[in-house]
């Protein structure tokens, strides 16, 4: 009976909290009740006044590839959750010719904010942030996209944040044997050409007899999701001896992480800073991180404090425990040398200059 009646008042209790949540929304503004939510992010966000936000996400890949284009997504979904917003409505696989249509087709369903994933489908925002000036617009734009009024974005330096990766490949290869790497990247586009040479120059830092390949994995252009095509290229590559695998891949990330796990060699996926935390069945040996989910994350405070606005480009620093190398499981010695690179690629001048010089070659200004 004691049990029962203790169950039954629970119930009640929570029936009770619920009602007085609900009578707290539907008061008028003389009530005094002041909403759970951040008035900054209404004040900021909110472009229809109607005292909620709802975030659009425009994904140039697939919303669930575990990899890039998911990070963003679940950013907006985690941070829509925690604040009681909706659902963020989310338009993915937009490929670059229908990126106009599919961003106004977002627009018009009623969001306040519209994050963008990549600057590969960025082309079309100049017209429409004119067309639909009350969304604020922030996109992740990778290596930069031409500053325009309606438009706040966040970017990176990809060469320095490849260099550790180098140097994370490299103390695994010196943990775990082999001296020869793949990378599995798209179509050779530029930002891929700079990955690249970027993190040859790291993993050769660590010891010059390392080699790695670039094999295109997908159609031009930004296709990188053909799982067949890029298992097919790691089988390969491990018949002609690769030891290690980078996946610079969105879709196909997993299918790589798995076919690499099954044979037993060293694998390192790009873009999601929980890789070496899930439980995927993917034994990861590491990740490069440039995570969109966490550079929104970071982005977020400084457009609230007016310190990065539509207009303008915040460039993220090359930061430990915010992008670059990181390995699962290193040594003390691998741990050393990859904190040591993080160092160089911040205050070495010679470094920096072989590092620009590769971001200039791969975007034809070098």
């Amino acid at each position: 009976m004691t049990r029962r009646l203790t169950r039954t008042l629970g119930l009640l209790a929570a029936l009770f909290s619920v009602l007085a949540l609900v009578a707290a929304g539907c008061g008028n503004d003389d009530d005094g009740d002041e909403s759970a939510v951040d008035p900054a992010l209404l004040e900021t966000f909110d472009a229809d006044d109607d005292g909620t936000l709802t975030i659009g996400v425009a994904a140039a890949g697939p919303r669930d590839d575990q990899g890039y284009y998911q990070s963003l997504v679940d950013f907006a979904e985690n941070f829509s959750a925690e604040n009681g917003f909706a659902p963020p409505i989310v338009s993915d696989n937009i490929g670059a010719a229908e990126a106009a249509q599919a961003m106004s087709d977002l627009a018009e369903q009623g969001v306040d904010v519209i994050l963008v994933g990549a600057s590969e489908i960025a082309e079309p925002l100049a017209d429409l942030t004119e067309q639909y000036p009350n969304i604020f617009w922030y996109c992740n734009c990778g290596a930069g996209f031409p500053e325009i009024p309606g438009l706040a974005q966040a970017t990176d330096w990809g060469a320095p944040i490849h260099y550790t990766a180098g140097v994370a490949m490299g103390a695994a290869l010196a943990d775990h044997g082999g001296d020869t790497t793949v990378f599995l990247g798209c179509c050779d586009l530029n930002f891929e050409q700079e990955a690249y040479n970027a993190t040859v120059a790291g993993l050769q830092s660590v010891d010059p007899s390392y080699t790695m390949e670039y094999v295109a994995t997908g159609g031009f252009p930004f296709d990188f999701d053909n799982s067949a095509n890029a298992t097919a290229a790691l089988t390969n590559a491990i018949a002609e001896g690769a030891t290690l695998a980078y996946a610079y891949l969105g879709g196909a990330l997993n299918p790589v992480g798995q076919l690499a796990t099954e044979e037993g060699i060293a694998v390192f996926a790009a873009g999601p800073a929980d890789i070496c935390s899930r439980d995927d069945g993917i034994d990861w040996t590491g990740a490069i991180v440039f995570d969109g989910g966490l550079y929104a994350q970071q982005a977020l405070p400084r457009i609230i404090s007016g310190d990065l606005t539509e207009g303008a480009t915040y460039q993220f620093p090359t930061e430990q425990g915010l992008n670059g190398g990181e390995l699962c499981d290193p040594s003390a010695e691998a741990t050393a040398m990859l904190a040591d690179a993080f160092e160089a690629v911040a205050t070495d001048g010679e470094l920096l200059g072989v590092l620009g010089g590769i971001s200039g070659a791969a975007y034809g200004g070098g």
